[in-house]
């Protein structure tokens, strides 16, 4: 009997070591919007490209970024609110430290929020009234020197 329990174990691991590995961005939910899109800040006279999900639904936007635990640092999730208003975002269910960029209906950056605590359900206010808001990496917008009045170039703000 223990010779069979050995043999099942060395087998189970044998299977176990020859399973395909799977990247974090292969275990995530399917992206939620509509795919993604090219979108880019320019700052400091650098541009800074991302590929972005928008969300332009009540639902989406409810759903966000929420039960992922990972997102490429070239990666986005942009809220299309459809119209300018003041507007709080949250983190509940969001298991990454985000930057919120809370952008103006003429693509200029009006706050960021860096990296917004993950599980939370404290409210981050725009602060002023806003068309969308972009969610990159927490860290992100430092990074890369990103900060209120730079401009967001995407088609959104050509309305």
């Amino acid at each position: 009997m223990l010779a069979l329990r050995t043999a099942f174990t060395a087998f189970a691991f044998i299977l176990i070591a020859l399973m395909p590995a799977v990247s974090p961005a292969q275990s995530q939910p399917a992206a939620t919007g509509a795919g993604l899109e090219a979108l880019t800040i320019v700052s400091g006279g650098k541009r800074h490209a991302f590929q972005v999900e928008v969300m332009r639904t009540p639902d989406q936007r409810a759903r966000g970024l929420m039960h992922r635990n990972y997102l490429p640092a070239d990666r986005g999730m942009l809220f299309d609110f459809g119209s300018s208003e003041p507007v709080a975002m949250w983190m509940q269910n969001t298991y990454i430290p985000l930057d919120m960029l809370f952008i103006r209906a003429d693509g200029t950056i009006a706050r960021i929020a860096e990296q917004t605590e993950p599980l939370s359900t404290r409210t981050i206010p725009s602060g002023e009234p806003v068309l969308s808001v972009l969610e990159i990496n927490g860290g992100i917008s430092r990074q890369l020197g990103i900060k209120p009045g730079d401009k967001v170039e995407y088609a959104l703000f050509k309305r």
